[in-house]
């Protein structure tokens, strides 16, 4: 095992090469100061990059569904991460580059991403809230499938590839937030708007 971190890019470099391929999932998910962080991202792939260069040995980068419909949309040009970008950009460097996408929802045992934030501010607030009338849709994936795509993808997948991991296409807002209230503690759904 080896362990590294974003801010100690000599320490991904020595993983990077003793590996075989390298899936990217970290990010510093303090986002009071998200373009640094983004930016500490986008130095951390540029350092796997170089050490991969001209191997032709995987890399996959994990991003986020920012909006986008189908693996042919590009990120948002204005969103300071830039993950995508670079991840990309390893493939005229002679890295077998691609990226996934996830929802805000990679759900499972041990899940403390958004859903949990959801729980949490309900829990404090003493209510679940949704937009609206809560139509508005909520995709997720569970970690097993997301799992099962990054093997794929190491497996199988071509320089440049994108893929959207999103196993479930999303349950209306409402309904996450009138599950969220039915945890055992004293709460209720309603609209934001109200």
């Amino acid at each position: 095992m080896h362990r590294g971190s974003l801010e100690d890019l000599d320490s991904l470099k020595r993983g990077a090469a003793a590996v075989d391929g390298v899936i990217h999932t970290a990010f510093i998910h303090d986002f009071s100061d998200f373009a640094a962080n983004a930016n500490a991202d986008k130095l951390a792939i540029e350092a796997i990059t170089a050490t991969l260069a001209g191997s032709g040995k995987p890399l996959i980068v994990t991003s986020g569904c920012l909006g986008q419909r189908t693996e042919a949309d590009p990120p948002p040009q204005d969103f300071p991460r830039k993950s995508e970008q670079a991840g990309l950009a390893a493939v005229a460097q002679g890295v077998r580059a691609m990226v996934v996408r996830f929802p805000p929802s990679v759900h499972g045992d041990g899940d403390h991403g958004f859903v949990p934030i959801l729980i949490k501010f309900a829990r404090e607030k003493g209510y679940a809230i949704y937009v609206g009338e809560g139509n508005n849709l909520w995709p997720a994936v569970h970690r097993l499938d997301a799992a099962k795509l990054y093997r794929l993808a190491l497996e199988k997948g071509s320089a440049g590839a994108v893929f959207h991991g999103v196993g479930d296409e999303g349950i209306p807002t409402r309904k996450l937030a009138e599950i969220i209230v039915r945890i055992p503690v004293h709460l209720s759904a309603r609209s934001a708007w109200t």
